[in-house]
């Protein structure tokens, strides 16, 4: 199988970075099965919101959950039938708001699935309510004295929430192959987030012009304190003149996953089963 394209037409809005998103996925889905591996090998789950789309333009099995809770049923996908390669797909509102402590926990018991956020900083599906990384002083009709708060620094959470593999990057489909190359090779929770601002609701106002790519400057993706300084570079407050936003792996580790953590999922793996195939 060389085409996984569906029947269904994309039809975000003129130049959603979600058609970046999208083609860089497929692109490196593609690579794999031309290296030999099948579609069936792999399992999507997306929630609510834009980035859900992704489940009717990918020809692959999987399901589209509820708001917030694309990675627990990527989790039960994966625990269901540990040989899956299983990719989560969420927004920042459905990771950050709805979803997050199923995000901290997917992050602490180390599960072998690769969470990758749509962030755009707003909940564009619904025109563009503040989330919990929306800047300090947005405005929109349900927050009309803009947000009183800081946003939260996604990285950082999922640095001390004990992630092995935390990465991000721009939308754009080098970067998104890249990365998702670079996960593939990791075992355990991969957290990957992709800076997708919103064309109609968080427009892009220079945040790609701002970053710059971690491997590049060599940095040391094995060291904790050096990942947590460089996420610490931008507290995702807007963009100012003397930001710098990092992109790239800001840690790997490896640590027991939680397959290799539980012997009756790692029998599954080594006879290459599902639970289905176990006679109860």
């Amino acid at each position: 199988m060389t085409n996984i394209n569906t029947k269904s037409i994309p039809n975000w809005c003129p130049g959603c970075f979600n058609f970046q998103i999208l083609a860089g996925f497929k692109n490196f889905i593609l690579k794999e099965i031309k290296k030999g591996r099948k579609a069936e090998d792999f399992a999507i789950v997306t929630g609510i919101g834009c980035h859900g789309k992704m489940f009717d333009y990918v020809k692959l099995n999987g399901i589209n959950a509820l708001h917030g809770r694309s990675l627990p049923t990527a989790v039960g996908v994966k625990i269901g039938n540990p040989n899956l390669e299983v990719y989560s797909f969420s927004g920042d509102g459905g990771s950050y708001s709805e979803g997050i402590s199923h995000l901290i926990h997917a992050a602490k018991e180390n599960m072998d699935v690769t969470q990758i956020v749509h962030n755009n900083q707003v909940f564009a599906l619904t025109v563009g309510q503040p989330t919990s990384v929306t800047e300090k002083g947005f405005r929109d009709k349900t927050m009309p004295e803009g947000v009183k708060d800081m946003p939260l620094n996604p990285i950082k959470l999922m640095l001390a929430s004990g992630a092995g593999f935390v990465a991000r990057v721009f939308a754009d489909v080098k970067q998104i192959e890249w990365v998702l190359r670079e996960a593939k090779k990791h075992k355990g929770f991969k957290f990957i987030e992709i800076i997708q601002p919103c064309v109609i609701f968080h427009p892009d106002k220079g945040y790609k012009e701002k970053t710059y790519m971690l491997q590049d400057k060599k940095h040391d993706s094995s060291d904790w304190n050096k990942a947590i300084a460089k996420a610490s570079e931008w507290d995702y407050n807007g963009v100012g003149k003397g930001d710098k936003i990092a992109l790239g792996i800001f840690y790997k580790a490896k640590k027991p996953t939680f397959i290799e953590k539980h012997w009756q999922l790692g029998e599954l793996v080594k006879k290459g089963k599902s639970w289905r195939d176990v006679k109860r």
